[in-house]
């Protein structure tokens, strides 16, 4: 495991990307500068770490697109003592994005090959959620709710419910909604069976899988 003045400086070239983009938010900016995003992809991908594109990860998943992962950090509007959930560990990117704006993370995976991989991943660089749990998402993870955030990283066809049910008053849900396509939308909890909903732009999320046995 390795970073390099190569991959520091293409990890800038990136950041200024994603600004032309429309990320505006400086704490997203500056963590994802800091993220090796190579160590997370695999080796004969290692070239392409900080090109703006989707890439395939194990298990028939991907390493979703840097400017993806910043437009959904960005929603959620974290602050430094939030709960989050994270629905689809993943490559882990996405985990240590959020883990550089908060200590207090949960991320599930339905996964068991990216589940052991990412396990073994957070401990050769350091990363600790407060829990990383192999299992089925959808359902979320009830025995820490509610959370302040959740953060969903594969398309949902229809509204998760059960994830709204786990979000705190005041808490944000940021998931991509629909089948082929999907626009993202953001949920933000303003009483027990309210909440306010927003729009955002299409992206394309590999789909968020249900009913574990």
């Amino acid at each position: 495991m390795y970073d390099t003045i190569k991959y520091k400086g293409l990890r800038k070239q990136l950041i200024e990307l994603l600004k032309k983009k429309g990320i505006k938010d400086t704490k997203v900016l500056e963590v994802m500068k800091s993220v090796p995003r190579h160590l997370f992809m695999d080796p004969g991908l290692i070239n392409f770490a900080y090109e703006d594109n989707a890439y395939p990860i194990a298990a028939d998943q991907t390493i979703s697109q840097p400017y993806t992962v910043a437009y959904q950090t960005e929603l959620l509007q974290l602050n430094k003592y939030d709960k989050v959930l994270e629905i689809g560990t993943g490559s882990g990117y996405q985990t240590a994005i959020l883990l550089g704006l908060t200590s207090h993370v949960y991320t599930v995976e339905r996964q068991n090959l990216l589940f052991k991989k990412t396990q073994r991943l957070f401990e050769n660089l350091n990363l600790r959620p407060k829990k990383h749990l192999f299992g089925d998402g959808y359902l979320g993870y009830k025995k820490a709710a509610p959370y302040d955030r959740i953060i969903v990283t594969a398309a949902s066809p229809l509204i998760p419910e059960v994830l709204l049910n786990q979000l705190k008053i005041g808490g944000k849900l940021v998931v991509p909604l629909g089948e082929k396509e999907q626009f993202m939308m953001r949920f933000t909890r303003k009483g027990i069976n309210l909440f306010d909903k927003e729009k955002f732009g299409r992206f394309r999320f590999v789909p968020l899988l249900q009913n574990k046995n």
